[in-house]
């Protein structure tokens, strides 16, 4: 299943390379989900789900990356900086 994710929430909201916690975003029937990054990524390798982010019209992917021995997400490199999954607002 394709999810856009519309909000994180990092260790410093202030700082573009902290790492991420929760990935969130809106359901179809309009409300608010939230899931750890660790869990984002077990459903990943899974096989059950497949994130995006949208960056005007363009849907960008969120892959898996691994930073000395532990599993990140980011976006595909699209270009654009900072990361659009880092500049997504705060989830609530």
């Amino acid at each position: 299943m394709r999810v856009e994710i519309k909000c994180i929430n990092k260790s410093n909201r202030f700082s573009p390379y902290e790492r991420i916690l929760n990935i969130g975003g809106i359901n179809p029937n309009g409300t608010r989900w939230k899931i750890t990054v660790d869990r984002a990524i077990q459903g990943m390798e899974q096989g059950k789900w497949q994130f995006f982010v949208r960056n005007g019209l363009a849907q960008v992917d969120v892959v898996i990356a691994v930073h000395i021995g532990h599993k990140y997400i980011k976006t595909k490199n699209d270009g654009i900086e900072p990361n659009n999954l880092l500049s997504l607002p705060e989830c609530p």
